[in-house]
Parts: C-alpha cells; sequence; structure tokens
C-alpha cells in the first residue's frame, strides 16, 4: 500500500471517528437514514466508529435498507460480533438477504449456537408466521411467583426483544398455558402465583405456516403486543411482535400497491434498483397488457363492416371502453381489499355477486343518462349532427353503457375469487389488467348491442 493511499485511509477512518461522535446522542434511526445515504464503505467505517450497543440498536432496527452490505464490509469477527448480538429474527432477516458465496462464507464463521438458532429460523417461509418470528422472549414455569419472575426479567431483559409479554409454560410438558403481560405482573403481590396475575382465557397463538397478513389480523383483533408461534405440541416456537408485523405490513402494502399498477413487486427501494432490473420488472406484464389490447384491434376487425355503415359509432368507443374499464377497476380494489382485511371469505363470492349486480346497473344507469343526455344536448343546440337516427344512436350508447357497466363491475368482483382460490395473489387481479379485459368484451357487447337496436336503420 502506497504513502497516499494509507494517508487517505487514515483520513477516512478520522473522519467516521468525528462524525460518530457527533451521532453519539442521535437516535438510531436517524442515525440509520444517514448510513443509507453513505457507499457501504463509508457506512461500514462510520458504524464500526459508533459504540458497540448503538451499533447493534441501529441493525435491529428497520430503517437500514443497506444491512447486508454494510455487514459484508466489514472485517469477519467484527460482522459475527454483531450478527451474534443482533435480534434473532433480524439475523436471520439478514442472510436471507445476503447473495452467495458471502452469505455461506460468513455462516460459517458463526458459533454453532447462533447458527442454529437461525437455522431454525430460516427454515420456515419469509412471510410466515415462523419467518417473521424471534426465538428471543421470556418464558417462566408455573410453579414461580410474581417476584421469581419479575426477578428473572430482570436478569435477562437485555438479551430479549421484549418483555412485555411473559409466557407461562408447564414445567413438566413446556406447553403453553397463559401468556401474562408485564402490566398485570407488576400489579401482583410479589408472592402471589405467577398464575393469579394470568387471564381467563387461553392465550391467542399463530401457527408457524399462518401467513403474516393473518397474523396481522390476529394481533389488530385481539389488540397484542406480540404473539406466540407454537407447534402442534402446543411448544411456543417464537413469538411475532407488533414492531416487526408493522414492518411487514408496509412491506405487504407496498407490494400489493405494486401489483395493483400492473408489474411484479419489486424487493429493492425505488432508487436502489437497477435500470435493466426495473425493465425485467415492469415490462413483462407491459407487454402481456399490450398482447391483451390487440385484442381489440381484432374486435373491431370483426365488426369492420359495421363500422363503415355507422361510422358515428367510433365516436363513443373511448367512452364505452374507459367507462367498463373504471367500473372493473373499482370492484376489484374493493374485493381485494376486503379479501385482505378479511372483510369477506372466498365463499362469498356469490353474495358479493348479488351485490354487484344491481350495483352495475344502477351505476351503469347513471352514465347512460348523462350519455344520452350529451348526445341530445349537442345534437339540439347543433353542435354536432348525429344524422337522423341520432335518438337511436344515444339509445345504443346508454343501453351499452349499461350492460359494459354491469359486466365489468361483476367480473372485476370476481377476478379476486378466482384468483384466490386458483392459490394466486389476487392482488394480480391489477386494475390494468381487470381494464384491459373489459375493454375487449367491452367493444363486443357495444357492438352486439347497436346491431340490435340500429338493425335496418344504420345497419
Amino acid at each position: 500500500m502506497d504513502e497516499r493511499t494509507e494517508d487517505r485511509r487514515d483520513d477516512a477512518v478520522v473522519d467516521a471517528a468525528a462524525l460518530a461522535a457527533e451521532l453519539a446522542e442521535e437516535h438510531p434511526a436517524d442515525i440509520a437514514e444517514l448510513l443509507d445515504e453513505q457507499e457501504p464503505k463509508a457506512a461500514s467505517a462510520l458504524l464500526a466508529s459508533l459504540p458497540r450497543e448503538q451499533q447493534v440498536e441501529i441493525l435491529d432496527g428497520p430503517d437500514v435498507d443497506l444491512t447486508s452490505d454494510l455487514i459484508e464490509a466489514l472485517p469477519v469477527e467484527e460482522a459475527v460480533r454483531l450478527i451474534t448480538e443482533m435480534s434473532a429474527d433480524r439475523a436471520a432477516d439478514l442472510f436471507r438477504w445476503m447473495d452467495e458465496p458471502g452469505r455461506s462464507h460468513l455462516f460459517a464463521h458463526l458459533p454453532q449456537e447462533t447458527q442454529a438458532e437461525l437455522n431454525k429460523l430460516l427454515a420456515w417461509p419469509e412471510h410466515s408466521a415462523g419467518g417473521l418470528m424471534t426465538t428471543e422472549f421470556v418464558t417462566v414455569p408455573a410453579t414461580w411467583t410474581v417476584g421469581e419472575t419479575l426477578r428473572h426479567i430482570r436478569e435477562i431483559e437485555r438479551t430479549r426483544e421484549t418483555i412485555y409479554a411473559i409466557y407461562v409454560l408447564d414445567p413438566a410438558t413446556q406447553k403453553l398455558l397463559k401468556a401474562v403481560t408485564l402490566r398485570r405482573l407488576i400489579t401482583g403481590e410479589p408472592e402471589a402465583p405467577i398464575l393469579s396475575v394470568a387471564p381467563r382465557h387461553d392465550p391467542i397463538t399463530a401457527d408457524p405456516l399462518m401467513d403474516r397478513e393473518d397474523v396481522a389480523r390476529l394481533i389488530s383483533k385481539y389488540d397484542l403486543l406480540a404473539v406466540p408461534v407454537v407447534d402442534p405440541n402446543e411448544h411456543v416456537l417464537g413469538i411475532v411482535t407488533v414492531d416487526d408485523m408493522i414492518d411487514a405490513i408496509i412491506e405487504e402494502g407496498t407490494e400489493d400497491a405494486q401489483k395493483f399498477g400492473g408489474m411484479e413487486a419489486l424487493d429493492e427501494p425505488y432508487m436502489d434498483i437497477g435500470f435493466f432490473h426495473m425493465l425485467k420488472k415492469r415490462g413483462g406484464w407491459l407487454s402481456i397488457l399490450f398482447l391483451g389490447e390487440m385484442l381489440t384491434a381484432n374486435a373491431m376487425q370483426h365488426f369492420e363492416d359495421e363500422l363503415e355503415r355507422a361510422i358515428v359509432l367510433t365516436l363513443f368507443i373511448p367512452l364505452i371502453m374507459s367507462s367498463g374499464g373504471n367500473s372493473g377497476s373499482q370492484a376489484t380494489s374493493l374485493i381485494i381489499r376486503a379479501l385482505a382485511l378479511g372483510e369477506i371469505k372466498v365463499k362469498d363470492w356469490w353474495r358479493v355477486a348479488l351485490r354487484e349486480l344491481p350495483s352495475g346497473l344502477a351505476l351503469g344507469g347513471i352514465l347512460a343518462l348523462l350519455g344520452v343526455t350529451r348526445i341530445t344536448v349537442w345534437q339540439l343546440a347543433g353542435f354536432y349532427d348525429y344524422g337522423e337516427h341520432w335518438v337511436l344512436v344515444a339509445l345504443t350508447v346508454g343501453a351499452a353503457l349499461v350492460a359494459i357497466v354491469t359486466f365489468g363491475s361483476l367480473i372485476g368482483s370476481m377476478l379476486p375469487f378466482v384468483l384466490r382460490r386458483l392459490g394466486f395473489d389476487p392482488a394480480s387481479a391489477s386494475a390494468p389488467f381487470v381494464a384491459t379485459f373489459v375493454d375487449v368484451t367491452g367493444l363486443v357487447i357495444y357492438f352486439s348491442v347497436a346491431m340490435v337496436i340500429l338493425k335496418g336503420t344504420l345497419l
């Protein structure tokens, strides 16, 4: 290493140390935001200059987007030390994000105990309760008193992610008996049995394969700070905390919003994703939608003769297509959200259909009235001449709007049920997809209605 290179490295270390001293009193989330603005090597140097406890607090938070890059840029010994001190669920996420061969190389240097703990967490699907849980929680035997439990919490507090819920186990079978909140615990008499301050009801639990959306509903419904994840024998495998659940809900909402926009979900922040990776995420769905829209050309070719005889019908094609697509997109949005919140189940499809049918007819009727009024005003005011059969043209547009909006509402509301039944994410029924489908069928409906009403006149 030449002298100038060594000087630059020394200057970087000094700068990092000086900046670390300034950040000593800052909140870990604010420091995490600053780290994300740095290059990985510079961010690692800054992280290494911070106090050890502060380093772990930063990496344990959800705010560092470059966690895996930060860890990989550190010396192996330093990286191993940080990983062993991080919360187990956050460390598991770290290894999910890391690429090979760095992942295997770093994992091999971890203590056997840490490896075993992480392997348990990594064995579960990422978006399941098992994939979200942490193994750092408080358990006590049912034979303990309140005072013994409080002393135990004081001794192990620093090694647990949360102490706000204490899980009481059967001392013989290790089965979960009760869940006691810290609030109930500190109000009990020290000599009283731990079970005396436990609620009467059985603890609310989650299966390790439960989807994160269902876990979120449990936490929300029962107002929990954490939910224990248990195996079939009622042994506690871990807990999912409310802060981890909030992060998961935000991620899930982001994925659904991106899918609903007609693209694959991004697995990186928008500004960090590469140009070609972005093309891959967006180009596939866009191409599929384009091919779908090409079917509208086929539909128009099929009715080419009718278009030549009644060219006035082409004036309303954009109106017809957009109305059907908009009604379908509205219905899809409502049903996807209702499914996500658990307000409706797949078995409720027929109830939704019975609800959307009159809604579609009413909405179509409103648009039809507006459309007929517009044609009538323009004709009578002399703004445009729709021909001698303008009344029949107005009737055609009105009837087509009622039929297409009703059809769009039904299709838009039923498609999420179909996807859920087939095992797909209902959010894949994106607004562009529904609009494309309804565009094609809308043209067929429009010209079919026209052939019936205008037969013997324009057609």
